[in-house]
């Protein structure tokens, strides 16, 4: 593995120089000194760091990446909200980036012109190096619909991506609470793949669960991603174990054929199931199994709609 770089600002010069100052008495500081306080400090921040963030993640605002997606492949982020904390009108306890009351920031959503400004750059640098993306992925800290410049930024992204990488797909991930928005649904119309949640359509498991942040009516999103006519790809986390003692399995036929009943009326492109990858906020859940999600997707095959799974 190669060695990371190591950015010495001001303040971490500082801290450097206070390392040496408690060398032994008559001792005559080194170059090998000074290096092994500046990697023996950054070890220290490195762990700290890796230890406050190894249950959740908090993306880099507006662009991050690229990153390696189990279902898009290489993926450019786009996050639309800010980097240092989370904005969501869903708190899901699988959520990679935490709970909602973990994560709060009074830092401002970034202008469509920083977007632009950031994903043109990142571009160009890839083309630069020959390793373009496979795909630009609105996700990041949130839901991105709820940008109020969700439209244009859309509009800035197909231009950007049609000029650097023609051959890569734009996709949005969203919980879908936005879309009954004329201005959101025409947006996510232009996209390649428009990503939309639908976990369950039990409204218990909804209020467990994905833990909307007002109304909510599951009836009213499935007739709104049915109006997509097609152009939608529902995606589903899938997984067991508990959350304040109650059950979260929705692998059991109990929750499995309601669903498939929505996604035939849906009837969408694809459909994406996955479970758990990384850690959750939720300390008592588990992964769904390899042949439980096989047989979930086959289920999906079977009624003639094209499915993949993410284990």
């Amino acid at each position: 593995m190669n060695k990371p770089e190591l950015f010495i600002t001001p303040e971490v010069l500082f801290l450097c120089l206070l390392c040496l100052a408690v060398l032994p008495p008559g001792h005559v500081a080194t170059a090998t000194d000074g290096k092994k306080a500046i990697f023996s400090l950054a070890n220290q921040i490195i762990i700290s760091n890796f230890a406050t963030v190894m249950s959740t993640i908090i993306f880099p605002s507006p662009i991050f990446g690229p990153v390696k997606s189990r279902r898009l492949g290489v993926s450019l982020g786009v996050n639309l909200l800010p980097g240092d904390g989370k904005l969501c009108n869903f708190d899901c306890i699988y959520c990679e980036c935490g709970f909602n009351d973990q994560h709060h920031t009074n830092t401002a959503l970034p202008t469509r012109q920083e977007v632009r400004q950031g994903l043109e750059r990142q571009l160009r640098l890839m083309a630069d190096k020959g390793e373009l993306p496979d795909v630009i992925t609105f996700a990041g800290n949130g839901e991105p619909t709820c940008h109020p410049h969700f439209p244009e930024i859309v509009a800035d992204t197909i231009e950007l991506r049609n000029s650097y990488c023609p051959l890569a797909k734009v996709s949005v991930l969203s919980n879908a609470t936005l879309i009954d928005r004329t201005k959101v649904r025409e947006a996510l119309m232009l996209v390649d793949n428009n990503i939309q949640k639908l976990d369950t359509i039990d409204p218990t498991y909804i209020r467990l669960v994905n833990r909307p942040r007002g109304y909510l009516d599951v009836r009213e999103t499935i007739a709104r991603l049915k109006a997509f006519k097609g152009h939608v790809i529902i995606q589903t986390m899938f997984m067991r174990g508990t959350f304040n003692s109650q059950s979260v399995d929705n692998t059991s036929d109990l929750f499995v054929q309601p669903w498939l009943k929505a996604i035939a009326e849906i009837a969408p492109q694809s459909v994406m199931v996955y479970t758990i990858d990384r850690e959750t906020p939720a300390s008592t859940l588990l992964k769904a199994t390899r042949e439980q999600l096989d047989s979930i997707c086959q289920r999906v095959e079977d009624i003639g709609i094209a499915c993949s799974a993410s284990y």
